[in-house]
């Protein structure tokens, strides 16, 4: 989902939409490393998260930018992402001396595959928004033609979807920019067990809540997030005790861009219940953030929870592709 200020800015310079990849193409990437998360400020505790570090990273392909999910898999290092223009993404994160981000390696990019077979589709069809690894498959939730489908895994990057998930919730709820923003695979220990849960954006019900969903097992069925204007919904992931954390964003032309992140009690989420949460962090343009769409959690060890945090550029040359880690405290 791109925000007001990236559709405004992308239109008065006129960028044109970005060419497709017809393979997966290995793709180069330079970054500069983040160290301080308030800028001129050596602060590193901000709400319930300990900034580590971070970088800004581009590349001179067109194809890097739009990331709306990220996932890592089981070794910390090694990830998936899906980009709103309908691409796949991977690659693996470099570490300094002192374990602290400082680039990425083996970055690939492939246009996915549509229902029918055809890859290069345009961003009106192949919107990627959310993703989760499930067992044997990828999952993911696509805007403007709303669905959740399935692909392979490994073998996703050469696939089509090998399945369609049942649409959890009724079409004419789901906002066309405001759908199925953030998929996340609870964890088999939590209260839900292994199961993908769904949170829109901005679908709203009667009560002015956002739509969201179990898919599976037996709590599954519909629940609602309390929203909090003027903040919207752009990814979510499971802590290892099955909370559920959500990424939120805000744009307001008083004080621009804004970035938190909230902690929703896992044992809370059945159906029919309105969930809330503390909120671990706010954040502003005070601090090294953009148009943050994307949040996973790496378990380094039992007592080292790390939150990791990605950006939209929206292609915009006025905008930044950033990866942010915060450790819970």
């Amino acid at each position: 989902m791109r925000s007001l200020p990236a559709i405004v800015l992308s239109a008065l310079l006129c960028l044109a939409v970005q060419p497709a990849a017809a393979d997966a193409i290995e793709v180069p990437v330079s970054s500069r490393a983040i160290t301080q998360f308030t800028r001129g400020s050596g602060q590193r505790i901000f709400g319930r998260l300990e900034f580590l570090g971070g970088i800004a990273y581009s590349s001179t392909s067109p194809l890097l930018g739009a990331v709306s999910a990220i996932r890592f898999r089981e070794d910390r290092q090694n990830f998936v992402s899906v980009l709103d223009t309908g691409h796949w993404l991977t690659g693996r994160v470099e570490r300094d001396a002192e374990g602290r981000l400082s680039g990425l390696a083996d970055v690939r990019i492939r246009s996915m595959f549509s229902r029918d077979g055809g890859d290069e589709n345009p961003k009106e069809t192949m919107d990627a928004e959310g993703l989760a690894i499930g067992r044997g498959e990828l999952l993911a939730s696509f805007e403007g033609l709303h669905r959740i489908d399935a692909y392979p895994d490994p073998g996703f990057m050469e696939a089509r979807p090998r399945r369609r998930l049942p649409l959890p919730i009724e079409r004419r709820e789901i906002r066309r920019n405001r759908g199925m923003e953030a998929l996340a695979m609870s964890p088999a220990t939590g209260p839900l067990g292994a199961v993908p849960v769904v949170v829109t954006e901005r679908s709203l019900d009667a009560d002015g809540n956002v739509f969201a969903a179990v898919l599976e097992g037996p709590r599954a069925g519909l629940f609602a997030v309390r929203r909090n204007d003027p903040w919207d919904i752009t990814d979510g992931a499971f802590l290892p005790n099955g909370d559920l954390l959500l990424l939120e964003r805000r744009f307001r032309l008083l004080d621009g861009m804004g970035m938190r992140i909230r902690r929703i009690d896992g044992d809370t989420i059945r159906p029919g219940a309105v969930v809330d949460g503390e909120v671990l962090i706010d954040a502003d343009l005070r601090q090294q953030i953009d148009n943050m769409e994307g949040l996973d959690v790496v378990e380094m060890a039992e007592d080292d929870i790390r939150i990791i945090v990605v950006s939209d550029d929206n292609h915009s040359l006025l905008q930044r592709n950033l990866m942010l880690e915060f450790r819970l405290k």
